[in-house]
């Protein structure tokens, strides 16, 4: 039993991580071939290079090799039982990576794990599914996992059923449900089951916006329960909502630990950008050349007047026929609360998009928001069916202007609409003509 110096009992440890690393061998272009000589060459020497190649992948490379890429490295940090902490950073940060190793799916290449309790794990939709089983039979399976009695999980099996609101379906094969479908049971499972440690990956930013605010009460129970939780999600307020600490990764490393407000506004600040410095190719579908910010026809840099009108441009190419293209902004404030979505399917609509350059401008009317710094992230994705790019290309736009008085509005959105004010025993002309000084 562990005891801290003054004789009182140590916080258990659900989850230790010390120098954790992970490497991948990634495949390189095919070097070009100029003659038949040297095709010929290339040939005979091919199963020569391909049986050094397999030998490769069990081992440890050198950091400069030009086929390796480290997705983690020298990543410690430790979990107390009870703790509910997020996990952010860009795309490829390694976040995912490392639930992966913790959900013992893949095994660091060095460092080590230990982990005090039964894991559950949410990292894909259907992540743990039998496609050829029903969902009735998938909860037990999933119970079976993590070591339950199958009295265990029957105590349990109405409230996941509930929760999913999926009765009718629940002897369907899970191969025959929806995307929506299969997320919410595997949602309730991974919440219902007891497990002490929940693994989950940003599956609250899947299903529609009443089932993202079921999940939402979900987790914040599961907090209250005392079970230990670690959760990667890209939007900032649910982390600084539901989680008591941040840990964020860049580049695979552990860069920062603390209070969710501290280490948000660090990934915030941190990952903003005033331009593109070079295309951005997102996925086989399309690709982003430029984005640009305006206010009254002229080119505008980080600061802006907020009582005008701004123009946010992007410029794209659409390389293949796309439907259902979602692309748009998140607007953030500086504290990581996300104020709105906006796309251009309201004006394009989710119909065909043929190859070509394209145009997309968003205009924020003036007025709309307080004075203060903001961030505008570009969201693009395939309705239904996968995000492109969500967070990692971010416009840091500060706004503000002159003022009238030295009296502050705080809020969200600034003061719009209008006032009119009259003296009751002189119902006659509005009084305009003194300021108010609260």
């Amino acid at each position: 039993m562990n005891h801290s110096p003054n004789g009182q009992h140590a916080p258990v440890e659900a989850i230790v991580a010390e120098n954790l690393a992970k490497q991948y061998h990634i495949g390189l272009r095919e070097q070009r071939r100029d003659t038949l000589l040297q095709s010929a060459l290339a040939a005979l020497s091919a199963p020569l290079t391909n049986l050094r190649q397999l030998r490769r992948l069990g081992e440890v490379s050198a950091d400069e090799a030009a086929d390796v890429l480290w997705a983690l490295r020298d990543v410690s940090f430790r979990v107390a039982a009870g703790e509910v902490v997020g996990l952010i950073g860009r795309n490829g940060a390694g976040k995912s990576t490392l639930l992966k190793i913790l959900s013992r799916i893949t095994p660091p290449t060095r460092g080590r794990v230990v982990l005090n309790g039964r894991v559950s794990s949410l990292l894909e939709v259907g992540t743990g599914f039998h496609p050829e089983l029903t969902g009735r039979e998938n909860v037990y399976l999933n119970g079976t996992i993590l070591g339950m009695r199958k009295a265990e999980v029957e105590r349990r099996f109405d409230e996941i059923v509930a929760f999913a609101e999926v009765e009718k379906f629940i002897d369907t094969p899970v191969k025959r449900y929806s995307s929506g479908m299969r997320v919410r049971l595997a949602f309730a499972v991974s919440a219902h089951l007891q497990s002490e440690i929940l693994l989950v990956d940003e599956v609250l930013a899947v299903g529609d916006a009443a089932f993202q605010e079921k999940c939402l009460r979900a987790m914040d129970g599961i907090a209250q329960t005392g079970r230990t939780v670690l959760l990667v999600s890209h939007n900032m307020q649910v982390i600084q909502q539901l989680c008591g600490r941040a840990l964020l990764f860049e580049g695979g490393r552990l860069v920062a630990d603390g209070a969710p407000s501290a280490v948000v506004a660090r990934y915030l600040s941190h990952a903003a950008a005033a331009s593109l410095p070079e295309p951005v190719r997102l996925g086989d579908e399309l690709c982003l050349r430029q984005l640009s910010v305006s206010q009254g026809g002229a080119p505008a840099g980080e600061w802006l007047d907020s009582s005008r009108p701004f123009e946010l441009r992007v410029c794209y190419d659409i390389l293949q026929p796309v439907r259902n293209l979602l692309l748009g902004f998140n607007v953030v404030s500086s504290d990581g609360v996300n104020l709105f979505r906006t796309y251009d399917m309201q004006s394009a609509g989710l119909g065909e998009r043929a190859p070509g350059c394209y145009e997309s401008v968003f205009t924020l009317p003036g007025g709309l928001l307080p004075a203060g710094h903001y961030f505008f992230e570009v969201t693009v994705g395939l309705h239904r069916l996968r995000w492109l790019s969500r967070g990692d290309i971010r416009l840091r736009l500060n706004l503000g202007g002159g003022r009238q008085t030295d009296v502050d509005f705080p809020g969200v959105v600034a003061p719009l609409g209008d006032w009119t004010v009259r003296r009751a025993d002189e119902a006659r002309e509005p009084i305009g003509s003194e300021q108010s000084h609260g």
